[in-house]
């Protein structure tokens, strides 16, 4: 087992991790900076354990829904959004996608619905709330986890409503709760250069802030890999971490490499990132993230074998059926758009962990030895 030099850098953060102090930035820049990946994958899983985490790892029964790609930004890291114009655009009715979400239901038994879109600027409210209300009548029993901050920003320049109002008439509807996407990195400067259409990073504490105040649980996520240093990647991790101490509502954080293909930066010679950087920033994000119970290897990011590694680098989750996903293959994903259950255990459980089926909030469903 790797043993860390108690007398370096790293030895300073295993300090505080033991006294339960919390790491500042400093520690998290040291993280960022060290080589010793295994010394940094023992250290995250002893912290988790040390806060209470065991060997269960978790994962959902979900579905991916994209009601339409159109979208208003032009986020550069994008490979999803289209303009109405273009021939790949699309924009589903609400009556279209209930109708193939039950018959996808019947076959498959999921238990929720992850949906984000783009900000089209050619519907209203009612496109998001009666979909919202036809999923919820359809599959009463399925959670639905549906629209990311920027969407329900969007949602209020449609309505003239606060995204106090937008929430309610979603939750209202049926909304259960917000994935974490748009957050990207919060820097004012790397927001100018890879999404300079999209709200301040303010906005999305609001939402976040707000939903949480109103009951309604959400996730938080990071975009790296991509024009952000060390500074800004633990700046991030410190916002969310503030954020979560005053309302408590975020369920689960998941660190999102950047995926160039299809995108403007793949012109500009940017590649995917290694496995080292995504186990370095679970590590990472585990190590710092002391309020957030559950930290998701996203498999799909990183295929699955990756993912069971990544159990003993402080994730405990694997996010995962994951049907349908399409944003992460617009951008060059190549592990595949489902994973079936049978295979999500068999990874885990190679792993050295105990599967354990959840429900989107983390109320456990079935378990394996």
């Amino acid at each position: 087992m790797a043993t860390l030099d108690h007398t370096g850098t790293l030895g300073v953060v295993r300090e505080k991790v033991e006294a339960g102090e919390r790491l500042d930035l400093e520690d998290g820049l040291a993280i960022l900076e060290s080589d010793d990946l295994l010394a940094l994958g023992e250290l995250a899983d002893h912290a988790r354990r040390r806060r209470g985490g065991t060997d269960d790892v978790y994962f959902v029964q979900n579905t991916y829904l994209n009601q339409t790609n159109v979208c208003r930004v032009k986020c550069k890291f994008c490979a999803f959004a289209a303009t109405r114009k273009q021939e790949h655009a699309y924009t589903i009715t609400a009556e279209e996608l209930v109708e193939d979400a039950v018959a996808h239901h019947a076959a498959t038994g999921f238990t929720e619905i992850h949906m984000v879109n783009g900000e089209n600027p050619h519907v209203d409210f009612d496109f998001y709330r009666d979909t919202i209300a036809s999923l919820h009548a359809a599959l009463p029993d399925v959670h639905l986890k549906c629209y990311t901050a920027s969407e329900i920003h969007h949602m209020t320049t449609l309505s003239g409503l606060t995204h106090e109002q937008v929430l309610r008439e979603l939750k209202d509807a049926g909304l259960g709760s917000l994935p974490g996407g748009g957050a990207e990195i919060f820097a004012d400067r790397v927001r100018r250069l890879v999404a300079p259409g999209k709200e301040h990073p303010d906005v999305w504490f609001h939402v976040h802030d707000t939903a949480h105040r109103l009951g309604i649980p959400t996730h938080c996520t990071m975009l790296y890999g991509h024009v952000e240093t060390y500074e800004e990647r633990v700046d991030h991790i410190l916002r969310l971490r503030e954020q979560q101490d005053r309302t408590g509502g975020f369920l689960a954080f998941i660190p999102l490499a950047f995926h160039p293909e299809n995108t403007v930066f793949e012109r500009r010679g940017f590649r995917h990132t290694t496995g080292a950087d995504d186990l370095k920033m679970l590590a990472f994000s585990r190590l710092m993230l002391d309020n957030v119970p559950n930290v998701k290897a996203y498999w799909i990011m990183m295929g699955m074998p990756m993912a069971a590694v990544a159990l003993h680098f402080g994730a405990n989750d694997v996010q995962g059926t994951v049907m349908r996903e399409e944003i992460f293959k617009a951008a060059g994903g190549r592990t595949g758009t489902e994973q079936k259950v049978e295979e999500l255990v068999r990874f885990v459980t190679a792993a050295g962990r105990v599967p354990v089926q959840r429900d989107t909030l983390y109320n456990e469903l079935r378990r394996w030895p």
